[in-house]
Parts: C-alpha cells; structure tokens; sequence
C-alpha cells in the first residue's frame, strides 16, 4: 500500500486492511494469505491488525461487504445512466467487468471462498451478494418484457444464470490466459451474442 497505515482513524485502518487482502490476493493464492503477511504489507503488528478484525474470517467478511457494496453501487450508476432495459443490461455487463479488471484480486477471492467446506460469513455474504444482483436483472427483464425489447417467454432464472455466469466465465478465461485483456477484448463480442438471445423477435 502506499499510505501509511500506521496512525489511521478505525474506520480508515478497517478499509486500508480490506484493500491490502484484495491487493495480496491478486498477487497469490488467497487461501495462502496469513495474518501476519496482511500485518507486514501494512506496515502494522498482527496485535494492531486484531485490534479491528478478532480473526481472519472478520476480515474475508469485511472484504465481501466491501466487494458487495462497491460493486452494487458500481452496477446502480451504470443502469441509471441508461434509458432502455436493453442497454441497461449492456452497461450493467460492461461494469461489472471493468469493476473486475480494476481488482483482480476479487474473483480469486471469492472462488476460493466458495471452495470452502461448510458455512461461512464470508460465503453467505457472498450467497447474498449473488440474490441482490439477480434481483436487479430480474427488475431489468420485467423492465424489458414491459417495454417489448425483451421476449416475453423469457425464463428470467434461466437469463439471470447465463448472464452471471458468462461474466464468470470471461473471468475464469482471463485468469487461465493471465491476460485481463483477454477478458476487456471479448466482454463486448460475448454480451452481443447474450443479447440475441433475449431481446424480442416482434
């Protein structure tokens, strides 16, 4: 990190930690990410670390709230900018990939979590996350079915899956590549072809 973490106010020194594991995460496993390797990048004792956080799944968890309000928001602005449910949906898919490339170190998170054995804050975060963003594109096809840009036959669950999980899967090519290019290059070229599937044929 490049601010000092040594003389922060709680709140600032809870957010400059969240950073730190999003940041260490983009550089290694996050299952490998310790206390004291947080501790040490910070410039911090681990005493001073647990001084906000009791333990590590305190953090992971402050690191899915932060990652759930910064993307949701990210995703609110994109679809309030947009007029038509259609392109709502687009500008929604563009940022949340551009929200991706900017921390590349979320998704390699979050897989991790999710391999995890059992239930965890983090992961129910994470499981809420997900049902707060197919609300938005269920509000988006509802939207769209209205207005006829979208069929009316469409199976929103159906959408709502494939449209999470192409992005999930330009993420998963990118980190295979190691190439964030990869993902930027394709996101327009796979969202088009999304798109022919779901608007409306009247």
């Amino acid at each position: 990190m490049t601010v000092s973490s040594k003389h922060l106010p709680a709140e600032e020194r809870r957010l400059v930690t969240v950073e730190t594991v999003i940041e260490l995460a983009g550089e290694q496993n996050p299952s490998e990410i310790t206390t004291a390797a947080i501790a040490k990048r910070m410039g911090l004792t681990q005493g001073a670390l647990f001084r906000h956080f009791p333990n590590k799944d305190a953090i992971l968890q402050a690191v899915m709230e932060w990652v759930a309000e910064r993307l949701l928001s990210r995703l609110e602005k994109a679809i309030d900018a947009k007029s038509s449910p259609l392109d709502a949906l687009e500008s929604m898919f563009m940022a949340h990939v551009a929200f991706i490339g900017e921390h590349p170190g979320i998704p390699r998170m979050l897989f991790a979590e999710l391999q995890r054995s059992g239930e965890t804050a983090p992961k129910r975060m994470a499981q809420t996350l997900l049902r707060r963003y197919e609300e938005r594109l269920n509000r988006l096809f509802e939207q769209g079915k209205a207005c006829g840009e979208i069929d009316e036959k469409l199976d929103n669950e159906a959408a709502a899956t494939l449209f999470i999980g192409t992005v999930q899967g330009l993420v998963m090519q990118s980190l295979i590549a190691g190439d964030a290019s990869h993902m930027h290059r394709n996101a327009p070229k796979v969202y088009a072809i999304y798109q022919q599937g779901i608007r409306s044929r009247a």
